[in-house]
């Protein structure tokens, strides 16, 4: 989605009821449950699962009613068509579950009145007054640093109590910041909206975190401020609202985000590619250093880390003044994370922390690197050949036949190939061929036919393709694609059929990947990013996954886990990256009985 709902955004112009592409039209007077009667009045907002508009109060409250919102005389009513996508089956909207245990903690609008009329699922809720982005717009897109500071400090304090709640709010951006009503008390007070996309980090009855996983076809939240491992389709955690908040706060700042312009179909793989290329201190030029410090911060968070909230409000601290009621935002929920620090107003690092220096992440520089899969085997023959030019092929593979072996991976670098030949692959029979398509489907088919299966294969950057296929394997049918972009959605659609992935190449950005029935495996999972991860890795080591295959362009690391059917005696798997090819690493695995399962080269981190 591209926009969110903000709960009371600012509006001049009225909207005509029932614009949120229903048919039925918004009820002009509004009644639910013990509420007051409200008339419907201007729109605030609309966003992907509801719209926004003013109510104002034309009863009196009833006696019995003790709500704290029933006397104010204007409220946000939120309206949900029964057949928004924001609705459970049907059922109430989903954001309803979130608002039950946020409704009203510090930095969220307290819902007075839920319930259904006509067709629709409404919330009555505080009237707030503009967002963030109405205020940076209406100041000529411009809005100072202390002002900024600020915002960062209140909106990590809000994001502390909503974490401690076990939830994760899935799409902070401008908009979604609100302040109170002006006029009011409230006025400078800042507020967090649009809990559609909220989803919970962990169980709050045991504390055990959601499990990770990644769906590269899955993106929740808005594409400018979207965390990196949300447009890579990874399950959200605290970290993602951080680093949410860190482009909000860069964005309020300099009004302009690196990543924006892109249009098209591809734009999200345009922007995550832009925002991995961007290091913080590119993104945070103009900006003071505690700003840098903070994106530094947030985008080396693991997935189950808990960030050091107070650290990070002191950050900010000491750019803003030091008497918090003349402030341009008040501060008064941060001030309790702020004592958990001390006085030491701006003067704490984020590298402070007692522990080790830990490895950062996102930091490293892009590169180009051989990636190596390494499998615990018993003793067994193997061998490997790199830098092969296409004539020479069939001299080497000829010579490892009658030496017994056959063809188990296959890899290309700088329009040269790779070769991994062993006695271990259980194949009777083997053919090949070096094509300048990627792929000739003509001659796979007719492989297929004399009951050949494709067993490797690799891409060059010439466009070029070396496919391997053989006889003697588990395999009952089998299938591939050939594709501009990683097609997750296909293999998706094919792990429902019964098929695994067994092979992935890559000739320049295009991939092929080849699935088969009967596999051997139970479950298989991938890791998509634009660095080789790490991460992602090893939480799936942990779950009892596999690296089976490996494919990596310029810009993507791709990796398949799988659980096989039948568990290996010995499940030690090992990966390096090297710069060459890791010919004196093979001999050094070899000694301990670890034997080369898949190779590719591409994009990875040094």
């Amino acid at each position: 989605m591209d926009d969110g709902d903000s709960v009371a955004r600012s509006a001049d112009k009225d909207a005509p009821p029932g614009d949120d592409g229903s048919s039925t039209p918004l009820p002009e007077t509004i009644q639910i449950g013990n509420s007051p009667t409200y008339k419907l009045d201007r729109k605030l907002g609309k966003g992907g699962f509801g719209q926004v508009y003013v109510g104002r109060r034309i009863s009196t409250p009833s006696l019995s009613d003790r709500t704290p919102g029933a006397n104010a005389l204007e409220v946000a009513i939120k309206f949900e068509h029964r057949t928004s996508k924001g609705c459970c089956s049907y059922g109430a909207p989903y954001e309803w579950q979130v608002y039950n245990t946020l409704s009203g903690i510090h930095g969220v609008p307290r819902v007075h009145y839920k319930g259904k009329q006509s067709e629709y699922y409404i919330m009555i809720m505080d009237m707030l007054g503009p967002s963030l982005w109405d205020v940076w717009n209406n100041n000529s897109h411009s809005m100072s640093v202390e002002m900024v500071a600020c915002i960062a400090i209140e909106a990590i304090s809000i994001l502390e109590k909503m974490h401690s709640k076990g939830y994760v709010h899935g799409d902070v951006k401008p908009e979604n910041f609100l302040l109170g009503p002006p006029g009011t008390l409230q006025e400078k007070k800042l507020f967090l909206v649009d809990l559609g996309l909220a989803t919970k980090w962990k169980d709050t009855g045991t504390g055990e975190l959601v499990e990770y996983d990644q769906r590269p076809d899955v993106f929740r939240g808005t594409v400018r401020y979207a965390s990196v491992h949300a447009h890579l389709g990874r399950t959200g955690s605290r970290r993602d609202d951080l680093e949410s908040l860190a482009y909000t706060l860069v964005f309020l700042l300099r009004g302009r985000l690196p990543w924006q312009g892109y249009q098209g179909e591809n734009k999200g793989f345009l922007v995550c590619k832009k925002k991995m290329a961007t290091s913080p201190e590119s993104l945070c030029y103009f900006c003071p250093q505690p700003f840098r410090q903070f994106v530094e911060y947030v985008v080396n968070l693991k997935f189950d880390e808990e960030p050091n909230y107070a650290k990070c409000i002191s950050l900010f601290d000491g750019i803003v003044g030091p008497n918090p009621d003349i402030r341009p935002i008040n501060t008064d929920g941060a001030q309790k994370l702020i004592y958990q620090v001390g006085q030491k107003r701006g003067r704490l690092m984020m590298e402070d922390d007692d522990d080790q220096p830990k490895k950062k992440i996102r930091m490293g520089m892009p590169a180009t690197q051989w990636v190596s899969v390494y499998n615990a085997r018993r003793p067994m023959k193997q061998r490997y050949h790199y830098n092969v030019a296409d004539g020479r092929l069939a001299q080497h593979i000829s010579k490892g036949n009658e030496d017994g072996l056959f063809i188990s991976s296959v890899a290309s670098c700088s329009n040269l190939w790779a070769l991994i030949m062993d006695a271990g692959t259980g194949f009777t029979s083997q053919v090949y061929e070096l094509s300048p398509y990627f792929l000739h489907k003509e001659w796979i088919m007719e492989q297929w036919e004399k009951n050949f299966y494709i067993t490797a294969l690799a891409g060059a950057n010439n466009g070029s393709s070396l496919v391997v296929m053989s006889r003697g394997t588990q395999y009952a049918q089998q299938s591939y694609k050939v594709s501009d972009s990683f097609p997750f959605k296909w293999i998706n659609k094919k792990w429902k059929e019964g098929f695994y992935v067994t092979a992935m190449a890559t000739s320049g950005s295009r991939w092929a990947v080849v699935v088969s029935r009967n596999a051997g495996f139970v479950d298989q999972v991938v890791e998509l990013d634009f660095l080789y991860p790490s991460e992602g890795v090893h939480r799936r080591w942990d779950s009892g996954y596999r690296i089976t295959a490996t494919a990596a362009t310029w810009d993507q690391t791709a990796l398949i886990l799988s659980i096989p059917r039948r568990k290996p005696a010995d499940e030690t798997q090992e990966t390096l990256r090297t710069s060459a090819f890791p010919s004196q690493h093979v001999k050094e695995k070899w000694a301990k009985n670890l034997y080369l399962a898949s190779i590719c080269y591409g994009r990875t981190v040094s």
